[in-house]
């Protein structure tokens, strides 16, 4: 494991080969697997379990009663609300088992998303940057960034700034303004949004 800079909670359980960065906390009832590999200053809630060989950026906050299986990458800041559900098997048989890597489909959750209580993502796709999938929403396709994704299956049905604000009707400009910093966005085609007011934003999608 790692230095001892980060808390681990007496009833919760880190296994051998684990990586834990500086700050983070590991609270009640919760397992982290051999092989795992997670950020600085990431909190996990009671009874998380993350599975093998996972790997979880800085700064994310891991909800009560998640599980994040083997295949799953969640870049930094990801928000995963409480008891929310990741896959990583398209067609489970427990007559014919699936195991090992080789079995695994990827999920890749990037950076600044958020996803909220009860949601499902199904293995096999990406949700990107600064997305924000509403709570019991199933996701089953990929997730553009900033999407506001909602319902069963998930839809897209509005925008979200990196702020976590729900962006407004387009002005006559085709501008969108963050109630909550001010900045702009704008779609420059159908089904993708940028910011116009963050010079790193220009590589968000790439």
């Amino acid at each position: 494991m790692s230095d001892n800079n980060y808390f681990v909670h007496e009833s919760a359980y880190v296994d051998d080969d684990v990586h834990i960065g500086a700050g983070s906390k590991v609270w009640h009832f919760s397992h982290i697997q051999s092989g795992a590999r997670i950020g600085k200053k990431c909190v996990f809630g009671q009874n998380v379990n993350v599975g093998n060989n996972v790997t979880i950026g800085d700064y994310c906050k891991v909800q009560n009663n998640v599980s994040i299986y083997e295949g799953v990458e969640l870049e930094p800041y990801v928000f995963c609300g409480p008891s929310m559900v990741f896959t990583n098997i398209v067609d489970p048989r427990v007559e014919f088992p699936q195991r090992g890597s080789d079995f695994y489909v990827k999920t890749l959750v990037r950076y600044g998303a958020s996803i909220g209580a009860n949601a499902t993502i199904i293995c096999g796709h990406t949700l990107g940057r600064f997305a924000f999938i509403a709570a019991g929403a199933v996701v089953t396709r990929d997730v553009p960034d900033y999407a506001l994704m909602a319902g069963v299956p998930a839809k897209r049905v509005g925008w979200m700034s990196r702020h976590g604000a729900r962006l407004s009707q387009a002005d006559a400009d085709g501008i969108m303004i963050c109630p909550k910093s001010g900045w702009r966005y704008r779609e420059t085609e159908p089904g993708v949004l940028r910011c116009l007011d963050h010079k790193e934003e220009d590589a968000v999608g790439s």
